[in-house]
């Protein structure tokens, strides 16, 4: 019961957040922004809803938000945008945002099959997949699977970047030969072990909370960076 009310509040809390903005209908869907307003901004994130002509970048399956807020501190001349369903996850990078007085992230709540009817062709510069579920028994929901690199391209820009960062040794293997046989674009980078040399590129130096825990495990880090035509 008390966790119930927790997250009934955190959803009440951040029906007022100004960097959140929530699908709440997987029927007939449609963005409602702070205090319940409907709002539309397809084609125009970065203008109308980040106020700036920055470069924008979607965290898909962004949990709790941490690499989003994160990365937005870190490069404050580029918009971050963390997607996912789950709305008390969503309140945690939500509230971090706003506490540190990031103008650049802001969270989308939305289904990641339902991205493409809120964003403009050609307005997204940059994907990240950070440790998303590996499905490990159903390919077909992994976020690299070709009917959802499919679905990136329409909003990705000619050029655009997806980035994916996981510990498992599956579903990393499995994007290697994704993106390989995907046609689309090419393989800029992978490496099975990001930390175990010197590394590619200094956005891979900040962490998510999973991420920290499980190299303590013991458990390498996975990376690749794929470029589209």
């Amino acid at each position: 019961m008390g966790r119930s009310k927790n997250k009934l509040s955190k959803f009440a809390e951040m029906m007022d957040f100004q960097n959140v903005v929530q699908n709440f209908d997987f029927l007939k869907p449609g963005l409602v922004g702070a205090g319940g307003q409907k709002v539309d901004y397809k084609g125009s994130w970065s203008k109308e809803f980040f106020k700036n002509e920055n470069p924008l970048i979607l965290e898909l399956a962004c949990g709790r938000g941490e690499y989003t807020v994160a990365l937005a501190a870190a490069f404050p001349d580029k918009n971050y945008m963390g997607v996912d369903i789950k709305g008390a996850r969503i309140w945690v990078g939500a509230k971090m945002a706003i506490e540190q007085g990031l103008a650049n992230a802001g969270f989308l709540r939305t289904r990641i099959e339902q991205i493409g009817m809120f964003m403009g062709e050609g307005e997204v510069d940059e994907i990240w997949i950070t440790f998303p579920d590996p499905f490990l028994l159903k390919e077909r929901n992994r976020l690299t699977h070709h009917r959802f690199l499919d679905s990136y391209l329409p909003f990705l820009k000619p050029g655009g970047l997806i980035h994916l960062k996981t510990d498992d040794d599956t579903l990393y293997e499995f994007s290697v030969e994704s993106f390989a046989s995907w046609g689309r674009g090419e393989i800029i980078y992978h490496n099975a072990d990001i930390y175990g040399g010197p590394l590619f590129d200094p956005v891979l130096e900040y962490k998510t909370y999973y991420e920290r825990l499980n190299m303590g495990r013991g458990k390498t880090i996975k990376y690749i960076k794929y470029r589209v035509s």
